[in-house]
């Protein structure tokens, strides 16, 4: 009799158990968690703090750890020790969309949220400077095409060793890292831009893609070129204290120092907002964030959230987020954005 009792209790005890556990939530975690790119960390930021503060959600956890290094943890896996959102200021490359998959990652909602200028800015205690893309690409490849379809270590020092009509100023240029989706968007955007003008250069990318690549895209690593981190305010604070140095980031970070540092004028045009909105600013890119659907309805407030960064008062032409320097898309891409982001409409390549 006292064992049918015991295991009686013990039945009890085990239905309980099991009950609380299929009551308890999949995840622990109540908060949002956003990792990614830096450039679109101010916006992500701002975003976060309107939506802690209007909702009864807590503010979501944001951290800047590059566009690469976002996708990276973002691709991990699924689970609460992994991020909801990664943001990154280049599009998802097919190689980390396998990566998501091959880690259980296979539902993704792409958000593009708008348009941002990489510019070249140096201290207003210099001169602004005027430079073609070409030239650019001269100052900073790690080797530079010669006339007859041969390349060199790149030899220049100085500005004007490249361009008379440049300063007589010792090269040096921080800038991001590897694994940031600006310095991806440069090389594509600049370095590519200003390589590709040479004719045979141009030919090369038709006959032998990887050399084209390896030529366009890779960056001096002689000191002429300084990695600066993830950190753009750090740049900004680095230009102020040489006036004989430019950097390299987004245009955000542009504006909201345009007391201390100046954008360069590239292929004769300045780095501003109407510009780089209608196209005219070559080196221009989108901006984007990606939700891991997994964690829709694991993690409190993910829907809200995308509802928040959506709204005509964040990412509209009036809205806050322009304020901080978020250049909008067009009404009509910004009403099939919502639809598709709040949607949860899964990425497409």
């Amino acid at each position: 009799m006292g064992m049918d009792l015991m295991f009686t209790k013990t039945l009890c005890v085990s239905a309980i158990a099991l009950a609380t556990a299929a009551a308890a939530p999949a995840f622990a975690r109540d908060q949002i968690k956003i990792v990614g790119s830096s450039t679109v960390f101010p916006f992500s930021t701002t975003v976060a703090e309107r939506f802690g503060k209007s909702t009864e959600f807590k503010t979501p956890v944001v951290e800047s750890t590059g566009s690469g290094g976002g996708l990276k943890l973002f691709c991990a896996g699924v689970g609460e020790d992994t991020p909801d959102i990664t943001n990154a200021s280049r599009r998802i490359k097919a190689s980390e969309v396998q990566m998501c998959a091959d880690n259980g990652v296979t539902d993704i909602v792409e958000a593009k949220i708008g348009y941002d200028g990489i510019v070249l800015a140096n201290s207003k205690e210099s001169g602004q400077l005027s430079i073609s893309l070409g030239d650019l690409f001269m100052a900073l490849a790690k080797d530079v095409p010669g006339e007859a379809g041969e390349t060199t270590p790149n030899p220049y020092t100085m500005w004007n060793e490249i361009n008379p009509d440049l300063p007589a100023v010792k090269i040096e240029v921080l800038g991001p890292p590897p694994t940031s989706g600006t310095r991806d968007a440069f090389v594509e955007l600049a370095m590519e831009g200003g390589c590709k003008a040479v004719d045979w250069v141009k030919d090369l990318k038709k006959t032998d893609k990887n050399a084209y690549k390896a030529l366009c895209h890779t960056i001096r690593e002689d000191g002429a070129y300084v990695e600066a981190g993830e950190n753009d305010n750090l740049i900004v604070q680095k230009l102020q204290a040489n006036p004989a140095a430019f950097g390299i980031f987004g245009y955000s970070f542009l504006e909201q120092n345009s007391d201390a540092v100046q954008g360069s004028m590239i292929n004769g045009v300045a780095p501003e907002f109407e510009l780089i909105a209608e196209g005219d600013y070559p080196v221009s890119r989108s901006l984007y964030f990606y939700v891991k659907k997994a964690h829709v309805g694991e993690v409190a407030g993910i829907e809200q959230f995308l509802a928040e960064f959506t709204s005509e008062d964040a990412w509209g032409e009036e809205g806050y987020l322009a304020d901080k320097g978020l250049i909008p898309m067009t009404e009509a891409e910004r009403e099939q954005g919502a639809k598709a982001i709040t949607g949860l409409m899964n990425l497409s390549m």
